[in-house]
């Protein structure tokens, strides 16, 4: 499904975004390695420490089992793993639920939508998913339809909107673990933003291929668009471009 149209043409070049944003990315960068560093020296990842007291690992449950809740920010996020999923331990699935999402930004609206939605208080606007290694690393960025996370949908120019609002600032399940996250986002955010206009061009041109059809609910289309990622020869880079 993806393949109908290239992601790179929806990524930025490194030296095209601004570089105030470069530093900014550059500090997240940095407070990851902080992350890693407190917990490597205490013989842990940040994997193992969402899933810690949640007994075997079972694919399709979340952990931790209720979610990560930020109740200033109404940012969320969940860990969970599928079956057959080749090099991956599992993935992270991050959200901002209704209040935490700006005024005047609404869902997509489709008149001939098969399935009930989140809306008002309920809505729910997921951003990213992260792809993790069986070592706790970060592997890759993805987006996915709307069925998959049974979030609003809101389109790519609010989500992206919406996407500095995902801060999870207390210690539950594990404040570096929490930190990590919220920090990979913002080194991330512009190739973020291109995942999800991707993600809408795809989904558009699916629905305008099958007009009356909700695709949005199609469960042949899961995952629509997916960048592999390695957080230290990007943090390299980005290095290399503020100098």
């Amino acid at each position: 499904m993806s393949a109908t149209l290239r992601l790179d043409d929806f990524l930025p070049a490194l030296a095209s975004i601004p570089r105030a944003r470069r530093l900014q990315m550059q500090a997240a960068a940095r407070d990851m390695a902080e992350c890693y560093r407190v917990l490597r020296k205490g013989g842990l990842n940040v994997v193992g420490e969402v899933l810690r007291g949640g007994g075997a690992f079972v694919e399709m449950s979340h952990y931790p089992e209720d979610d990560v809740y930020d109740r200033d920010s109404h940012a969320q996020y969940y860990y969970h793993a599928h079956r057959g999923v080749d090099a991956e331990h599992g993935h992270f699935h991050t959200f901002v639920r209704a209040a935490g999402i700006p005024e005047g930004l609404a869902p997509l609206a489709l008149p001939h939508a098969s399935a009930p939605r989140p809306s008002g208080d309920d809505a729910i606007c997921h951003l990213i998913a992260v792809s993790m290694d069986g070592w706790g690393y970060p592997s890759g960025l993805f987006t996915t339809n709307r069925w998959v996370t049974d979030e609003s949908w809101y389109p790519a120019e609010a989500a992206i909107a919406i996407l500095p609002r995902f801060e999870i600032d207390h210690a539950f399940p594990s404040w570096p673990t929490n930190r990590w996250l919220s920090a990979l986002l913002r080194l991330y955010g512009p190739q973020i933003e291109g995942l999800l206009r991707h993600r809408d061009e795809v989904m558009a041109r699916c629905q305008a291929a099958r007009p009356g059809e909700d695709v949005y609910e199609d469960r042949n289309i899961d995952v629509i668009g997916y960048l592999p990622i390695a957080v230290d020869t990007f943090s390299d880079a980005l290095t290399e471009s503020l100098r």
